[in-house]
């Protein structure tokens, strides 16, 4: 698809543009924003559909970017979502603080709760309740703040000690417990870690991860009501599941049909090709445990699945090759360096 003149590339960030769609809504302008392959292919009419409800004049492409938002004056709405979306309620939150009335976002399982804590701490009038989160019109004269380490790419590092038996501390990094569910996942797979928080950005949480060395890794369920807790987070899951003593079971992914790749269906194959055992059941990824013979995997352009594959390989019984491992970079530059600094043995091939 060629690029409208004076595009915004959200790259193949759907977060970025989602929350841009909400932020631009109330605004005399008309923006359009375009992205990457996999962007494109992403859905939007969740985000357009309130918007447009609200007055903002929205359009799609078939339900999918480019997504054109003229800005106009905006009114509350109470608005359900259809799935648990955290880029959704951001969305609509975000078009709230310029909207007439209240904006009321209930949500069918809870989310990750970024929004509305850097709202609460800027002094924005927010309430908060279970399943859902209400705002009102609200200006502000701006804000320092510095952004955390990412606790979802930290967790690659941390598989990756788990399945070496090795001992690891990550530093500064965000510990908002609406993104950490995935170190409890992680306890029940037998990963122990501890966590020291130092401060607050914005709301945010900041400390240290501890991670203890693992010496036995079990099987686990992650249940329908847990999987939006940790949706970035299956694919190094998953991983470590791979090599789990028993097998492992993430319900309710469908979600993961809809990221930047089709991440239920190439986990699974990705695994496979490593030499492991996994399928897909209706929604459902199965992983088989049992070790990660040796292969090759295609991380299909998603830096999700990059990481994930190295992590899964770090352990098997023979050499494995993962092919697109240069998409790690979108979301962790120098993944590969950083491994190897820490004594991981891979090599980056040209």
């Amino acid at each position: 698809m060629e690029e409208p003149p004076g595009a915004l590339d959200c790259g193949n960030s759907g977060t970025t543009m989602r929350l841009l769609a909400g932020v631009v809504a109330s605004r005399p302008v008309r923006a359009v924003m375009v992205g990457d392959a996999s962007l494109s292919r992403r859905p939007m009419e969740r985000v357009a559909e309130p918007l447009r409800r609200m007055g903002a004049r929205v359009a799609t492409s078939g339900g999918r970017p480019p997504l054109v938002v003229e800005g106009a004056a905006l009114r509350g709405i109470h608005h359900r979502s259809a799935v648990p979306s955290a880029q959704v309620k951001g969305c609509v939150l975000l078009a709230g603080l310029d909207a007439e009335g209240t904006t009321t976002v209930e949500e069918p399982a809870p989310t990750r709760d970024h929004t509305e804590r850097a709202l609460a701490a800027l002094g924005a009038p927010v309430e908060i309740a279970p399943g859902r989160v209400r705002v009102s019109r609200f200006r502000h004269e701006g804000f320092s703040a510095a952004v955390p380490g990412d606790v979802s790419s930290a967790a690659f590092l941390i598989a990756a000690a788990a399945l070496t038996g090795s001992e690891l501390v990550v530093r500064d990094v965000g510990l908002n417990p609406s993104r950490t569910r995935f170190l409890e996942v992680f306890r029940r797979m037998g990963i122990r870690t501890e966590a020291s928080v130092r401060g607050e950005e914005l709301g945010e949480p900041v400390g240290d991860l501890r991670v203890l060395p693992a010496t036995r890794v079990v099987g686990t369920e992650v249940p329908p009501e847990e999987l939006p807790l940790v949706i970035d987070e299956v694919p190094v899951l998953a991983a470590v599941a791979a090599h789990a003593e028993g097998g492992s079971r993430f319900a309710g992914g469908g979600e993961l049909r809809v990221k930047e790749s089709d991440r239920l269906g190439g986990i699974a194959e990705g695994l496979r090709g490593l030499g492991a055992g996994a399928a897909v059941e209706g929604d459902d990824l199965l992983v088989a445990g049992g070790g990660v013979a040796g292969g090759s995997a295609d991380a299909r352009g998603d830096h999700r699945l990059a990481m994930a594959f190295v992590v899964a390989a770090l352990s098997a019984r023979a050499p494995c090759e993962v092919r697109g491992v240069e998409a790690a970079s979108v979301s962790f530059p120098g993944f590969l360096e950083v491994l190897s600094a820490l004594g991981a043995a891979v090599e980056a091939e040209p």
